[in-house]
């Protein structure tokens, strides 16, 4: 959903301007106060948060005058009304803010899930509550089950996706993004480089062949403008300055490039851990 034709920055559907490089934490990687910060100031403006005592904590609460210019994201555990109410309400004493951009209803795998939280007493009860008071901007939905997503995103409850795609899982092209693209509703991908299985060679690389760095990856994914947001989740500061290098240096893919990940892909594919 692209606000003009800078392909940087894209417009999420409660209408906020961000850019399309977004940072993550998880609980195997690693980054600093300092280091989130400095991703900040290259202009990463979309941080979503993974619920840990981590630098991205820590540079969230010492945001100050600049909250309002950050998308901060977190995942909803919770799938009744009242765990909801205390998830967040944590969750906001956690990150010393008093309103949440985006909240997901963290990987909901299968629709017995959707139909706990959107049930008298479920979930959903606390969030369009909030969303209608202000206090949640956008609520969104993570999975990998790429069908379940499509069907669910015609619920209209739900503002946002947060799947999986990459040059190696591309059936969110034909079974999510067509559906998101006609609702108007925000993609945010996750495994961009899909576990780092990408960044390898495969026994069927070409001779000479140079896997791809991980800037390149979310090159990849962010050549796609049905994906609003692609986020990064670095092991360090090393790994975050070299993500951070398409910043200084946006570019589209041309079309050999653009074959050539995709055929590394089709390979990581078949010779990687098997994910649908």
């Amino acid at each position: 959903m692209l606000p003009d034709d800078n392909p940087r920055f894209t417009m999420l559907s409660n209408r906020r301007r961000v850019c399309r490089l977004g940072l993550a934490t998880r609980g195997n990687t690693f980054l600093d106060r300092s280091s989130v910060e400095a991703a900040l100031d290259a202009g990463v403006d979309y941080l979503n948060w993974c619920g840990r005592t981590d630098g991205m904590r820590e540079a969230i609460r010492n945001l100050g005058d600049k909250r309002r210019s950050v998308v901060i994201a977190v995942q909803l555990h919770a799938r009744t009304a009242s765990a909801a109410r205390r998830e967040l309400a944590e969750i906001k004493r956690d990150l010393h803010t008093d309103y949440i951009d985006v909240v997901t209803y963290y990987y909901v795998e299968a629709f017995a899930e959707w139909s706990q939280i959107i049930a008298p007493g479920g979930a959903a009860e606390v969030l369009e509550h909030e969303r209608a008071q202000g206090t949640i901007a956008t609520i969104g939905l993570t999975t990998h089950q790429r069908p379940l997503a499509g069907q669910l995103a015609q619920s209209g409850r739900i503002d946002l996706l947060m799947v999986r795609y990459n040059a190696a899982h591309r059936g969110a092209e034909e079974e999510v993004f067509p559906v998101t693209r006609t609702l108007g509703i925000s993609v945010v991908a996750f495994t961009c480089l899909r576990w780092g299985a990408l960044l390898q060679k495969t026994p069927q690389d070409p001779r000479g062949y140079v896997p791809p760095s991980a800037a390149q990856c979310y090159r990849f994914v962010l050549a796609n403008r049905d994906v609003d947001v692609a986020l990064m989740a670095p092991d360090g500061d090393r790994e975050l300055q070299d993500n951070l290098s398409i910043l200084n240096d946006w570019h589209e893919l041309d079309q050999l490039e653009f074959a050539s990940l995709a055929a590394h892909g089709q390979r990581v594919r078949l010779h990687a851990r098997h994910f649908p």
